[in-house]
């Protein structure tokens, strides 16, 4: 059994055999993906928590989906190349990786930071995917100027930014349980996603006025009980995405596919099904 840094979750051996982990370079980056299950393609950009793949939902979805996971550089023990400085970068990195892996009619799932992603790269081009689900996604600005739309991840005290983050408050990270190793990880896992995601914090003031042009069916999932982003927040959103459809999942907050996996791989089979 392995601990995943970050996680109460243990992956089995069964599990570690069915996916792979392999290093692309592009454009002198090197990237690394992890590969998960068999069936149509899912590109999965992960939020500022790391990697999904430790979690139940994914080993769920790997049962009839492959996942496809690139890991953003700086996460997971991975370098930061130095000319990365903003969420731009990742966007285009992940561009030039679509391309590479020559995917077609995959569906794009992306999680908080990782929605965010999925976004910026669905406004730009469409043509290799089927369907768009955000999951629980930063992004826009929703409020007036001093109106704080998504919560202070950095700022905010960390007892409250648990409550915040989860309904069930067990399931959240503990630094104090992680051994050193973990512990690293998870503090460099913060720092790149401060990098990625500061100025402007967590959102991109011109994304709501592109989102228009994104033209494939797209499904918000959201946590009734998300404290960074609220529900509120999720319908402005799907608002500004034509044809969009959200659910809502009770007792979950921002994280509603580790806190309610059965839920979430119901919702997301039902709309990749249609």
């Amino acid at each position: 059994m392995v601990q995943c840094a970050g996680s109460n979750n243990l992956l089995s051996d069964k599990e570690i055999a069915t996916q792979a982990k392999s290093t692309i370079q592009l454009k002198g980056v090197d990237l690394s993906v992890i590969r998960k299950g068999s069936g149509p393609q899912i590109l999965a950009l992960h939020g500022g928590d790391g990697p999904i793949d430790r979690f139940p939902f994914a080993d769920q979805l790997a049962e009839r989906y492959e996942i496809i996971q690139p890991v953003h550089p700086g996460f997971s023990g991975t370098p930061i190349p130095e000319h990365f400085d903003n969420l731009q970068d990742l966007i285009y990195l992940y561009l030039d990786l679509i391309d590479h892996l020559d995917l077609s009619d995959a569906i794009l799932m992306g999680f908080s930071m990782g929605g965010w992603l999925a976004a910026e790269i669905a406004v730009i081009n469409t043509r290799r995917f089927s369907k768009l689900v955000l999951v629980d996604s930063v992004g826009i600005k929703v409020g007036g100027p001093f109106d704080r739309d998504i919560t202070d991840l950095f700022a905010t005290p960390p007892d409250d930014l648990i409550k915040a983050s989860w309904h069930d408050t067990s399931k959240a990270p503990d630094p104090k349980a992680m051994a050193d190793e973990d512990l690293e990880i998870f503090a460099a896992d913060r720092i790149a996603h401060g990098l990625y995601t500061w100025e402007p914090y967590m959102h991109n003031p011109k994304l709501p006025y592109r989102l228009h042009r994104i033209d494939i069916p797209t499904l918000l999932v959201w946590g009734e009980r998300d404290g960074i982003v609220t529900p509120s927040y999720g319908e402005a959103f799907r608002d500004m995405i034509p044809g969009a459809s959200m659910v809502v999942i009770p007792e979950a907050a921002h994280s509603p596919h580790v806190e309610q996996p059965a839920a979430f791989v119901k919702h997301f089979t039902e709309f990749a099904s249609r």
